[in-house]
């Protein structure tokens, strides 16, 4: 029997990177942070050294969107001028959608309106916000941060997909540093609900990726660097053990909640009006 586990992970290890230059004099979406390269869902057949050079090619401009996000009740601030972050109540992944500084995470993570949120971004900065809103139906929360202006995703439009197509994410895995997975598309739908606790979906696309807990939020890319996704999950079998494959919200779905809750820009306008098996 086949399971579904909520990415979760409840303590953020922090870590601290020496800078060549001073911290306030760097741009948000400069990429200081060591990431390391996942390539064990490769598919037989797949080119492996291929699909990296890809991947390499486009962490420039992908790498930036993603942050690493501690979460804490409503007024229990994270320290943001420290590397101690605290007693969390979550962890988890997200992306930047906009440049004044809403960041997209799974519900699971965000747990709730309100609550404090730590984020650390590709410099290696600090930031606070707090959650804005929650769809727990999708798995899906809002965060604003204060005072960041950072890079974007650009979101596909729409999110179409052969099977096996390459597609990668960025997350940090519990216990381990930053992470890209490269892995392959497999399925637009999974053709049934999931529900963990308060929190589910009615639908999800199916990725051949082994993730890991503190992975729940984290963007999925197309080989273009476009986002197409968000991971909500992973598969595992009756014992536990990891079936190489996750769950990732849609795109659409994700333009339709940042639309509704004022987040959305012209590329998400756009995409949040055509359904999910629209293609061209």
């Amino acid at each position: 029997m086949r399971s579904l586990t909520p990415i979760l992970n409840f303590a953020l290890l922090a870590s601290s990177l020496a800078l060549a230059a001073c911290m306030n004099d760097q741009p948000v979406d400069l990429e200081s942070r060591p990431i390391a390269l996942d390539q064990s869902a490769a598919m037989a057949g797949q080119a492996s050294g291929s699909n990296a050079a890809i991947v390499a090619q486009l962490e420039p401009t992908t790498s930036p969107t993603y942050v690493t996000l501690t979460v804490s009740h409503t007024g229990e601030p994270m320290a943001a001028s420290t590397n101690n972050p605290g007693t969390p109540l979550t962890s988890g992944s997200g992306f930047v959608v906009s440049t004044d500084g809403y960041v997209v995470t799974a519900a699971h993570v965000a747990v709730a309106v309100g609550n404090e949120i730590s984020a650390r971004a590709a410099n290696e900065r600090i930031y606070t916000g707090v959650v804005s809103a929650i769809d727990r139906s999708n798995d899906m929360a809002l965060i604003k941060l204060r005072s960041f202006n950072g890079r974007t995703v650009i979101p596909a439009a729409p999110a179409c997909l052969a099977k096996d197509a390459l597609v990668f994410t960025y997350g940090k895995p519990h216990g381990h540093g930053d992470t890209a997975r490269i892995g392959s598309f497999q399925a637009l739908h999974f053709g049934r609900t999931v529900a963990y606790g308060s929190y589910g979906y009615s639908d999800a696309m199916v990725l051949h990726m082994g993730t890991e807990r503190g992975e729940s939020g984290g963007p999925v890319f197309n080989a273009q660097g476009q986002l197409v996704g968000m991971v909500v999950s992973t598969l595992s079998d009756a014992s536990g053990e990891s079936l190489t494959l996750a769950h990732a919200q849609h795109s659409n779905t994700i333009a339709h909640f940042l639309c509704a809750n004022g987040a959305c820009g012209p590329a998400w306008q756009q995409l949040a009006q055509k359904p999910v098996d629209s293609c061209g």
